[in-house]
């Protein structure tokens, strides 16, 4: 099917999950371009994805598609069932799957272009990074598979820079397909997208260009009208004192009693073409923030970064100073040792110790209240309510963390919900209101942005910027790399060291 004719979209559509609404009066057709689809977090966009590839139902309205449309479609989770599954069985799946088994020589082409060894492909997918397991998951349906149209969901998360890339080049390259994506990749979306849709409370909004040049207009737009509706506010109450003046006259001349008539008539025509402006709801994201006396936050030196098992040396750290106000960028390619790195100095630190021990390889300051975000959400407890989870910080009321995540923008009626129902972007959203709870003062983040919409990864940026909390982070997204960090460090050659920026290590990327 050629892109032409690869057409998708809904009309009209609606879901609910129960009796709360998910979205509703959602109408867009998708054609033969690359679009990204971009909301907040919470707003629907995964289940409207799921909606589109058949995976629920609507609750209203219909999806739009073209006849005998093949729809290739990756969700942000990757299937459990395929970890005891080699990585090579992974992609045999996608031959069997359009009916071409016999064609291995096409996954031999496409491992070699990936850069996965023979030896690699043999071992268990589930042994694989976060990373490669998404990598290798589209390759399969967009290079084995060729559907008409791909929908793909958070392409980008766990995926270092290399690999953002060559997913990069791969789906603006000759072979390219009709695509509609969600990403909070804000260049990754520049890159790769040739429209924009917006996914709203109050609608879909669909722009002919990339996202950048798209959000620009959609936030002019948004200000006309909440000009057009503060003038519109002036006329009706300008014509409601006139009405009521002719209203007094009309007692002694009925032509006026006629006028009072048709100025209600004309303040009526106004109210009903009028839309209401739209706002967003208020949910700043905010890091809480405790003061370090002592100008060094932390010290680091000698110490042996190795892999999650200890059988293998990543790299070492000759010395490493972070202090106050620091926001430290840590470089390094997947399977560098970032994350074992963050892994090391979150277990080093310990609540109420005095880390004073000048003969340790990492030394935090007495003084220090250390915050970790670790990028799989793996110790928020799914079956646990955001309230309750809240009052598990030492002296937060019930009054107090529901005054925490109105503040943050979590509807009451859901704050008693398990936090399995909220999208990745709200349990992001969930562990930074509670670390604020906490007043850290220094923060461990790992991949902070992987679920945070491109409204929460601004609120990030501005917080590290305008406080005086340490930071060391890693982060995949280049934009937000390069708009929050005040220092740059790399993994390089078995050692950790200090970089002017981090463009050179983009560049060697790809």
């Amino acid at each position: 099917m050629s892109p032409r004719q690869a057409v998708l979209g809904i009309e009209h559509g609606a879901f609910f999950h129960g009796a709360r609404k998910v979205f509703s009066g959602v109408s867009f057709l998708l054609d033969g371009a690359s679009t990204g689809l971009v909301g907040e977090n919470g707003v629907g966009k995964s289940t409207l994805l799921k909606c589109l590839s058949g995976e629920l139902e609507l609750n209203a309205g219909k999806v739009i598609r073209s006849r005998g449309l093949r729809i290739g479609y990756l969700p942000q989770e990757v299937p459990e069932r395929l970890d005891g599954l080699t990585v090579r069985a992974v992609l045999e799946r996608s031959l069997a799957r359009i009916g071409a088994g016999g064609e291995d020589w096409r996954i031999d082409v496409l491992l070699d272009e990936i850069g996965v060894s023979p030896t690699v492909a043999q071992e268990a997918f589930g042994a694989l990074s976060g990373g490669w397991q998404r990598l290798i998951l589209i390759a399969g349906e967009a290079r084995l598979e060729a559907p008409d149209i791909l929908i793909l969901d958070e392409p980008t998360n766990h995926l270092d820079i290399g690999a953002i890339n060559t997913l990069a080049a791969w789906l603006t390259g000759e072979n390219r397909l009709p695509m509609l994506i969600v990403s909070h990749d804000r260049q990754f979306l520049d890159r790769v997208t040739e429209r924009t849709l917006f996914l709203r409370g109050d609608g879909t909004h669909a722009f002919k260009t990339p996202f950048l040049a798209a959000r620009q207009e959609l936030l002019r737009r948004d200000a006309a009208a909440a000009t057009r509706a503060r003038l519109e506010d002036k006329e009706i109450k300008r014509l409601e004192r006139v009405a009521a003046r002719y209203k007094v006259w009309g007692v002694k001349n009925a032509k006026f009693d006629k006028r009072a008539k048709a100025t209600r008539k004309r303040i009526a025509r106004i109210e009903a073409a009028r839309a209401a402006p739209w706002s967003a709801s208020e949910r700043r994201l905010e890091l809480g923030e405790a003061g370090i006396e002592a100008k060094v936050a932390l010290r680091v030196a000698g110490l042996p970064v190795k892999t999650p098992d200890g059988a293998r040396m990543l790299f070492t750290i000759d010395r490493l100073a972070i202090a106050a106000g620091d926001k430290v960028a840590l470089l390094g390619p997947n399977g560098a040792g970032k994350s074992s790195l963050l892994t090391a100095l979150a277990r080093a630190w310990a609540d109420r110790a005095l880390h004073y021990d000048g003969a340790a390889p990492v030394r935090f300051n007495p003084a220090s209240r250390l915050a970790y975000f670790d990028q799989s959400l793996r110790d928020l407890p799914l079956e646990t309510s955001p309230l309750d989870y809240l009052m598990q910080a030492d002296g937060v009321s019930e009054r107090d963390a529901i005054r925490a995540l109105a503040q943050a923008g979590f509807a009451f009626a859901r704050i008693r919900d398990p936090v399995g129902l909220s999208s990745h972007g709200e349990r992001s959203r969930l562990i930074f209101l509670k670390m604020k709870l906490l007043r850290p003062n220094f923060y461990l983040l790992d991949e902070p942005t992987s679920h945070l919409d491109i409204e929460g990864q601004e609120d990030l940026e501005t917080q590290l910027e305008e406080t005086d909390v340490a930071c060391l982070f890693v982060s995949h997204d280049r934009y937000f790399t390069r708009a929050a960090a005040t220092r740059f460090v790399e993994i390089r050659k078995g050692r950790l060291v200090e970089v002017e920026d981090a463009e050179g290590f983009f560049d060697a990327q790809g």
